[in-house]
């Protein structure tokens, strides 16, 4: 197929021509329609395929009664031909509305308010579509993890850098009883939380219970499907394995901070096919918020956070529950459907 640049170079190739007879009062030289002829065929040529078979435009043999009408009839050919005979090599974004889905997930969440406000006891459904044509990896690992066997992880190695014996002592404990259950016990959301929301931007979801801190967290893969944070409701993963065992749901729009962000960050799974109301209510919850300060950045620590971190529930740094729900709200059932 043809590049832009060949088009732009064929252009410039015709427009001196162009020029060349507008400006010249008598006909075009025969020495000048071969030059033209050859210059077209060398523009269309340096970017096909050598196997390729092209037509090459017959530009009008030249004569001494040539007039400049019959140079712009062949002028108007050979940009035809260009222009017509070769599809353009740019297509449009992959659309999530339109995406595949191959399996059906669903996440039954405890705690969260109605609409008003007003506590409710019964759990709130959402269904979420997968698409495992597009990112096949990331959503075998998401069904594991909402399945009753869970998805199967090693456990993390040994920390020996703790300075409190109490602290080491701990820490040996944690990792014996990850060793084990590491062959028969696999990660699942068993009351894992909502841990993150940013409103109009992300809702991050399933900061799994401590019995699975001690496992090493999932490496999501990109399939490079090239489908983006484009509406509402869609789900995504964090690329790479620093993202915990959670998936984000988005609640903006497309082409806000919050859709770019996600795009450079995340890879898309699947999109929320019913209980968007759920979302709409999660995204409404209020959260933590402090003064705007970046404590850590100020101490010359971390700036950003990508996972839960367990030191939070021992009064860590000061940022950690930044964006943390006011209340606490529970993936109590999850299922694959």
């Amino acid at each position: 197929m043809v590049s832009s640049t060949v088009v732009l170079s064929l252009s410039f190739v015709l427009l001196q021509a162009s020029l060349a007879c507008c400006f010249t009062l008598r006909p075009l030289h025969p020495q000048q329609h071969v030059h033209l002829q050859h210059s077209v065929s060398s523009a269309l040529s340096s970017t096909i395929d050598d196997d390729a078979t092209i037509v090459q435009p017959q530009l009008l043999e030249s004569s001494n009664t040539s007039t400049r009408r019959n140079f712009f009839v062949s002028v108007a050919a050979a940009t035809a031909l260009v222009t017509t005979s070769f599809p353009s090599t740019s297509q449009a974004a992959p659309s999530t509305s339109d995406a595949v889905i191959t399996d059906k997930i669903f996440i039954e969440f405890k705690g969260l308010p109605s609409a008003d406000g007003t506590p409710t006891y019964e759990n709130s459904r959402v269904v979420i579509g997968l698409f495992g044509n597009d990112a096949a990896q990331p959503v075998s690992i998401l069904k594991q993890l909402v399945s009753k066997e869970g998805y199967k992880s090693k456990c993390k190695p040994l920390d020996t850098s703790r300075l409190l014996q109490k602290d080491q002592l701990e820490a040996n404990k944690v990792y014996n009883s990850c060793l084990e259950n590491e062959d028969t016990t696999g990660v699942n959301y068993d009351y894992s939380t909502v841990w993150r929301i940013i409103p109009d931007q992300r809702i991050d979801v399933g900061a799994v219970s401590g019995r699975f801190v001690a496992r090493e967290n999932p490496n999501f893969e990109d399939a490079k499907s090239g489908l983006a944070h484009d509406m509402p409701g869609v789900v995504s993963v964090r690329r790479g394995d620093d993202g915990g065992y959670g998936f984000t749901i988005f609640p903006g729009t497309r082409g806000s901070v919050g859709a770019s962000i996600l795009d450079d960050d995340n890879v898309v799974v699947g999109r929320v096919i019913e209980g968007m109301d759920v979302v709409e209510r999660l995204n409404a919850l209020p959260v933590v918020k402090s003064a705007g300060v970046n404590y850590m950045a100020l101490t010359g620590g971390t700036t950003t956070k990508n996972a839960p971190n367990r030191s939070c529930r021992y009064g860590g740094p000061m940022y950690c529950n930044e964006n943390k729900p006011l209340k606490k709200v529970l993936l109590d059932k999850f299922g694959v459907l």
